[in-house]
């Protein structure tokens, strides 16, 4: 599983970023050791010496990835109005997702399918992430966290696949869909998130987060 408390100095962290586009544009197999470095601005010696292998950069992208999700959880759970904040969670994340993200996360899902290692890295984050998701769907119902494990589970996980489809192409290369159905299509995501998330808080509150 991914180190949830992972926190990457700041030349790591630039590092990861310069490599982004190289991925998402050349593709996970497509783009080499040395393409990624010559991404970063660095030697293929002083790369390995940070990355030894393209899955233990996937593994510092996850980590980092997560190490935000649990920073927006722990102030949701903080807020006067968690079911609010959730929604505002995911509507901040599908609106400003960087250009070349929603490609890059579809070639390490591609990756995923062929190679177990990455595989077991991706579905232990979005474990995690569904965990923190009925952590957060308690706190909203106010139910035992086990029982809201048990009840909220599917509603979760859905969640986090509709997430994921809509970055991936909302934010692809060469979307075939225009500017104007890709804002259709973000509007009905955020409509069905919002639906979701709105069914969970008790019927007297529930016109406020619509």
């Amino acid at each position: 599983m991914p180190d949830a408390s992972y926190d990457s100095d700041d030349r790591t962290a630039l590092i990861l970023e310069s490599v982004k586009r190289a991925f998402a544009e050349k593709g996970f197999d497509g783009a080499s050791m040395q393409d990624l470095a010559r991404a970063a601005g660095m030697s293929a010696g002083n790369f390995y010496r940070y990355f030894p292998s393209k899955d233990a950069i996937v593994s510092a992208m996850i980590m980092r990835d997560l190490a935000e999700v649990k920073a927006d959880f722990a102030c949701l759970l903080a807020s006067p109005d968690p079911a609010e904040a959730l929604f505002a969670a995911f509507e901040i994340r599908l609106e400003n997702k960087n250009s070349c993200d929603g490609p890059l996360w579809a070639e390490i899902d591609a990756a995923a399918r062929r190679k177990p290692d990455i595989a077991r890295l991706v579905r232990a984050m979005e474990d995690e992430v569904c965990a923190l998701l009925t952590a957060a769907m308690a706190h909203i119902t106010g139910r035992d966290p086990t029982e809201a494990q048990t009840l909220y589970a599917g509603q979760a996980a859905f969640l986090v696949l509709m997430f994921k489809a809509a970055s991936h192409r909302l934010h692809e290369y060469d979307c075939p869909t225009g500017a104007q159905t890709n804002s259709q299509v973000r509007k009905f995501v955020l409509a069905t998130i919002k639906r979701a998330i709105s069914d969970l808080v008790p019927a007297a509150t529930r016109d406020e987060l619509r």
